[in-house]
């Protein structure tokens, strides 16, 4: 997700570029919305990648002044053209919005805005927010969403365009991350500070929760909408989802991951001959587990990096190889070796399994598996995808021996929860860990629901 306002500049090609940084919060589509000041807004969406949803001729028919962009990873509704974003609403006030994020609160607000007789073109979460603040009576887009602010529950960092501004707000939660940047002495917003790198644009610092921030002719002005709540900023954003080169709440998160892997040695330490990673998300945490143990570190897989989004499916003849389309072993480093193999996380268990039998097929003698998480057993409902309890490797399984013998691996060990909070250099008290701990930290959170029942469960009524 990203915004800027700066006129004189080509928006739509700095919006480019910085979902294309972002591309790993979401594959299923990306967009891209843009005006002049005083104009009208023109959006451009589409299922896909960045890179296969915009090219030269498309970027070129999005002039502008101002612009924001986003890429989908959808935890509320299908992966459909419907719930691409940004989402345009033309009610009392014509405006575009971007989310990362989940509401647990948007059956309850969906029916009252259907009882005013609001209609919604998708079955997406973030609709619902755009129609709150596109038929709010305030004269001041920020004053609207000073307003409806305090009535969203759940997870929400946001960025909606006029043809005036760009306002930008995060949930009083923290939940997920957004920062604020500079380029030249216009000012722009992005999901993670690795978007306002590849712009040349400098970091500021992060949206407080809570707070609102208005770009426009004027610079930037701020206020707050929310003070005081819990913060619960998402820890498995710096072990996984964000990425290393990002710097979040200070800390960047290359050098955490390497410290989990360095605890993660020190806590389950074992007798190898060598550390390979599955690359690239457990690549930082395998060299501090180098590191720590002494163990050597080496590539025991390729990985196709040009592996995309496909619609093309490998048939029969070939599914049983699927995997290798994105990693391949290489028998002559892992032949007849003891291996660490470190990774991020554990979900389901598929690509882990199937990862432990290609290196024994490649003539690996031992295979311990080493996680910089604790076994995750519970869905995440604040914008982080992660499938029902009973789909996870870890549901029903007490201990680690129980998980390893599934997955056919020789150990398996999870780093704790403190190894977590000790590398990030952070603590419980502020971060939500609700996927390892089982412990949400807002009140009605959902028990179990997938990321489809909200569309299911409600009659879509036409804008």
């Amino acid at each position: 997700m990203f915004g800027i306002y700066a006129p004189g500049h080509d928006v739509a090609r700095f919006s480019y570029f910085a979902l294309y940084a972002l591309q790993h919060r979401g594959q299923e589509s990306a967009g891209i919305a843009t005006t002049d000041v005083g104009g009208n807004i023109m959006t451009l969406r589409d299922l896909g990648l960045v890179s296969q949803v915009f090219d030269e001729q498309k970027l070129r028919s999005l002039p502008g002044d101002l612009a924001i962009g986003h890429v989908r990873y959808s935890t509320t509704g299908s992966s459909a053209w419907e719930n691409a974003q940004p989402v345009y609403r033309s009610d009392q006030r014509e405006l575009a919005l971007a989310h990362n994020g989940n509401l647990i609160n948007a059956v309850e607000l969906h029916s009252e805005l259907r009882e005013k007789g609001v209609g919604f073109r998708s079955t997406s979460d973030s609709e619902i927010i755009a129609a709150l603040l596109s038929t709010h009576p305030a004269e001041k887009l920020e004053d609207a969403v000073a307003d409806v602010l305090p009535r969203l529950r759940g997870a929400f960092s946001t960025v909606v365009m006029t043809s005036e501004k760009v306002v930008a707000f995060r949930d009083p939660h923290a939940l997920r991350p957004l920062v604020l940047g500079m380029i030249g002495d216009r000012y722009c917003v992005a999901s993670e500070s690795c978007a306002l790198d590849i712009i040349g644009a400098r970091l500021l610092r992060d949206v407080a929760p809570g707070e609102v921030v208005t770009i426009d002719a004027g610079g930037i002005s701020t206020r707050m909408a929310v003070e005081g709540e819990r913060l619960a900023s998402c820890v498995f954003e710096y072990i996984y989802f964000a990425r290393p080169d990002s710097k979040m709440a200070g800390t960047t998160l290359q050098g955490a991951r390497g410290r989990m892997g360095e605890i993660l040695a020190r806590e389950a330490p074992v007798e190898a001959d060598l550390v390979i990673s599955v690359p690239d998300s457990g690549t930082p945490a395998a060299r501090g587990f180098s590191r720590a143990s002494g163990i050597p570190q080496d590539d025991g897989f390729v990985k196709n990096r040009y592996v995309a989004r496909t619609f093309i499916q490998p048939g029969q003849e070939l599914r049983k190889h699927g995997l290798r389309l994105k990693f391949n072993p290489m028998p002559e480093i892992v032949n007849g070796r003891r291996l660490v193999v470190v990774d991020d996380s554990i979900v389901r268990g598929n690509t882990t399994r199937q990862i432990v039998q290609m290196l024994r097929d490649a003539g690996a003698k031992e295979v311990h598996l080493r996680i910089t998480a604790p076994a995750i057993r519970n869905p995440c409902y604040y914008g982080i995808d992660m499938s029902t309890r009973e789909e996870m490797i870890a549901h029903g399984r007490d201990t680690e021996e129980e998980i390893a013998a599934e997955l056919g691996a020789d150990s398996l060990h999870y780093l704790s929860l403190d190894g977590v909070y000790e590398a990030v250099g952070a603590t419980r008290e502020t971060h939500c860990d609700a996927c390892f701990s089982g412990e949400y930290p807002l009140e009605h959170t959902p028990n179990e629901q997938d990321k489809h029942a909200f569309e299911h469960g409600l009659p879509l009524v036409r804008a």
